[in-house]
């Protein structure tokens, strides 16, 4: 008897299947456990299932083994064993599923990139971890350049965008607010660093388009989308903001759809604990929204995380299907866990949610999905389906001839660097560097020849020890007996005015200073 349905994902069984039911699925959901306890095969039957049932995924790989679905498993005596019990011995069968493989850094998968105008500056403020005042100065840069028409596609456009805020800081602090230049130092530290990390490589062009990651293949199966996140998770701040930005991207780009037959997109968060330590409280909002109003997108987002606790208490109201693999409670906070997770469940009558959370095995759970209705089932402690695609990890060729064969691969795997920010800003710089040199040739030509001639005609061009000209000298002569009338009787005029002997002395160094000037060798 077959227990696959058109309209349900399936997860195990308990005294009954259990099923994740696609028309509920966009009603997000959370999977949690303690390290080792099953977390990431359920994840992998969920993504099968939803792919099988023609919905796309997204999920990140932060251990390389989610990377197996893009394989057929290998038959295992653990694997029939576990599919007998639970009535799934008709339609197991291992298989393959359609994989794209992301990556930020487009090491093992096709390049993931984004422009920082649309990461934008919440977003960024959060991942370089910026004081007030210091997020204050990068939206001022953000709103200059949105009035002067400069472009932010990468990293170097936002470098040279704080550098010029940074050089009109007194001129803008009049029409924007205050801009301290110690908070622009501060946050091209911060770019710096980020840029350390491998945080180039994400900012730039071709940008992700959203419509990528909801592709189907040519038998109708969604494709999972795999991001790569082995070497991210050491950068957990770009880690978490990526996949905020991603799902805020998918809420502003999505059309309305209400309730839909089937998600549109399912999105696995792993790791989700990343995305609300330390955040700041307009970020736990950001995210609080995004959730609840995402649905109506067609979205599903499963939080994958060890304890229940990891997520703020008005995310999790929102989750309505849950997987719950084994938790320990062998401290204080591990037994709040255990006690907050057992009381989000319905209650089952045949036993205690908080004493099966510590007893469950490798590869059991406790499972609440939506029913008819949206009516939360009754938990049901469940043995997960084994799953059809390879448990573990691909080889460095397999995951190669993968990205080969992948449509996206001549779309995204040559960046593209066209005129932006940093080049309209270089060559503002170089055009006001080029028109002052030219100023100042044109100065010291007129003074160069102004001064050239004068310099031959009375000889003050004339290295010491030469002999004048006798042209020079009368030139001399003259024009000392020139100034001694014009300048002298001016002096006199001055010396009389004043009078006495400090008058005298007063004309008589007007005289010897203009005639020094004039003769001066």
């Amino acid at each position: 008897m077959s227990v696959l349905e058109s309209d349900k994902v399936f997860l195990g069984a308990s005294g009954r299947p259990e099923y994740v039911h696609l028309p509920f699925a966009n009603r997000h959901g959370l999977i949690t456990g303690a390290t080792g306890t099953g977390k990431t095969v359920s994840l992998q039957i969920m993504a099968e299932g939803f792919s099988a049932a023609g919905v796309p995924v997204f999920c990140a790989d932060v251990k390389g083994d989610v990377a197996g679905l893009g394989v057929a498993g290998e038959s295992k005596d653990f694997l029939h064993k576990r599919a007998a019990t639970i009535g799934f011995t008709d339609d197991y069968r291992f298989e393959a599923f359609p994989v794209v493989f992301w990556d930020l850094f487009g090491r093992e998968g096709h390049p993931v990139r984004t422009t920082v105008s649309e990461m934008g500056p919440l977003l960024l403020a959060r991942l370089l971890n910026l004081t007030d005042a210091q997020e204050g100065v990068l939206v001022i840069a953000f709103a200059l350049a949105d009035d002067e028409g400069l472009l932010l596609l990468d990293l170097k456009d936002l470098q040279a965008l704080l550098a010029h805020v940074g050089e009109r800081a007194k001129e803008l602090s009049t029409a924007y607010g205050h801009v301290s230049r110690a908070s622009v130092g501060a946050v091209q530290r911060k770019l710096l660093m980020l840029a350390e990390q491998g945080a180039e490589e994400f900012f730039g062009e071709p940008a992700l388009e959203i419509t990528e990651l909801m592709r189907t293949d040519r038998n109708g199966r969604g494709m999972i989308n795999i991001l790569a996140a082995s070497t991210l998770m050491q950068s957990p701040r770009l880690y978490a903001t990526f996949l905020l930005w991603l799902l805020s991207e998918l809420f502003e780009d999505l059309p309305e759809v209400g309730d839909p037959e089937k998600p549109r997109l399912v999105f696995f968060f792993d790791e989700a604990h990343l995305l609300f330590d330390d955040a700041p409280q307009a970020l736990l909002d950001k995210v609080e929204q995004v959730v609840k109003l995402i649905r109506s997108k067609g979205v599903a987002v499963f939080f994958v995380t060890q304890n229940p606790l990891d997520v703020p208490d008005e995310v999790l109201s929102q989750l309505g299907n849950r997987v719950q693999h084994a938790l320990r409670a062998y401290t204080p906070r591990e037994v709040r866990a255990v006690k907050a997770a057992a009381e989000t469940f319905r209650p089952n009558p045949d036993f205690e949610a908080f004493d099966v959370i510590t007893e469950l095995g490798v590869g059991e759970a406790l499972v609440s999905t939506l029913e008819d209705k949206g009516v939360p089932s009754v938990v049901q402690r469940t043995l997960i389906r084994p799953p059809s695609s390879r448990i573990g990890t691909l080889e460095p060729r397999e995951r190669s001839d993968l990205m080969a064969a992948s449509p996206i691969g001549p779309l995204y795997d040559k960046g593209v660097d066209r005129v932006s920010a940093f080049e309209v800003l270089q060559a503002r710089v170089e055009a006001r560097a080029a028109i002052a040199e030219d100023a100042a040739a044109a100065r010291g030509a007129n003074e160069g020849s102004v001064g050239d001639l004068l310099g031959d005609l009375l000889g003050t061009n004339t290295p010491r020890g030469e002999r004048l000209t006798d042209t020079q000298r009368i030139a001399r002569s003259v024009t000392r007996t020139v100034a001694n009338q014009v300048i002298g009787g001016a002096a006199a005029e001055i010396g009389r005015s004043l009078g006495g002997t400090t008058g005298s002395r007063i004309g008589r160094a007007i005289v010897r200073g203009v005639l020094g000037g004039i003769l001066r060798r």
